[in-house]
């Protein structure tokens, strides 16, 4: 507990959380507010649209949690933190959790916010009925605490902000979506790439689910297998070299 406290300071004593945390709440609502005032009358049914903003948001999430550890190692900070506890994996494993948690209410807030306001704008009907719509709101924040731990882990793999944060942002929102142009394999790549299952646990988008590789639960499980290989790749190589 004291470790997970040590880390919930550092965190919050820098700006960047609570830019990041303001950036990425403005940019999902902000897009529910305008697919709400765009779409025409009747025509905004699909409860999944008011999250039409979530992979910005995401995006957001991402650069905070690359910067939570980047920033440690550019100030020299993380020296002193594996001084302090030498155990560098409980140290590293206390930073997720601070940030995942973090990442996690940032989404719930963004998306019940971005569908309460799509639903007060329009005269649709836009309440949750079903479990797959409960599942394209409440998965917003699952989605945004494990992309989180992917950003993390790349950040201890880097070490560097521009380097880190271009990564994740490069291959989050452009890398995965040109894989399908690759002729042939490209679209059954497609599929498994983690981004591309993340936004099928949350939507169904892309192939119908009867012919999609895993399901939506499935869809969860590899998105969150990914991101805990990546970060035990990462705590693996924080523990063999130098701070």
């Amino acid at each position: 507990m004291t470790l997970l406290a040590v880390e919930r300071i550092k965190l919050f004593t820098t700006r960047s959380p609570w830019w990041c945390a303001l950036a990425a709440l403005a940019v999902v609502i902000g897009f529910a507010a305008i697919v709400s005032g765009a779409a025409p009358a009747g025509e905004l049914t699909d409860v999944s649209l008011t999250q039409f903003g979530y992979g910005f948001g995401m995006a957001v999430i991402m650069v905070l949690a690359a910067l939570s550890v980047t920033t440690e190692y550019r100030f020299g900070t993380i020296r002193t933190t594996f001084q302090a506890v030498p155990n560098r994996t409980a140290a590293l494993l206390a930073k997720t959790g601070v940030v995942a948690t973090l990442s996690l209410v940032i989404g719930e807030v963004a998306a019940f916010g971005a569908w309460g306001l799509a639903s007060a704008m329009r005269p649709e009907d836009l309440a949750l009925n079903t479990t797959a719509e409960w599942v394209g709101v409440a998965g917003v924040g699952v989605v945004f605490a494990l992309a989180s731990v992917i950003a993390i882990a790349v950040g201890i793999l880097i070490r560097h902000s521009a380097g880190a944060i271009s990564l994740v942002l490069i291959y989050a929102l452009a890398v995965e979506n040109l894989i399908q142009l690759i002729p042939k394999i490209g679209k059954d790549i497609y599929d498994w790439m983690p981004f591309h299952v993340a936004d099928r646990f949350l939507t169904g988008s892309g192939r119908a689910a009867a012919e999609a590789p895993l399901s939506q639960a499935g869809s969860l499980a590899y998105f969150a297998g990914f991101a805990l290989v990546l970060l035990v790749i990462s705590l693996v190589v924080a523990n063999k070299r130098d701070a």
